[in-house]
């Protein structure tokens, strides 16, 4: 798959908008940074909003977090 690093932020950023643990979690501090430059618009719908490539770097973050469970 070719990784585009929009794909990638786009990932990131639903991941831990579904999966932060508070305002003082790591995952929190991350999304925080990632909005400083990645501005979702008004229909932005999280996993649903992702390509292909997105929805595949949002699985394999998930996979890995249960993992560690």
């Amino acid at each position: 798959m070719y990784w585009d690093r929009w794909d990638i932020v786009q990932a990131y950023y639903a991941y831990y908008t579904d999966w932060h643990a508070g305002q003082g979690s790591p995952e929190y501090a991350r999304l925080c940074r990632i909005r400083r430059y990645f501005k979702p618009g008004r229909y932005w719908d999280g996993y649903a909003s992702l390509s292909e490539n997105g929805e595949a770097i949002y699985d394999e973050l998930a996979f890995s977090h249960w993992e560690a469970l």
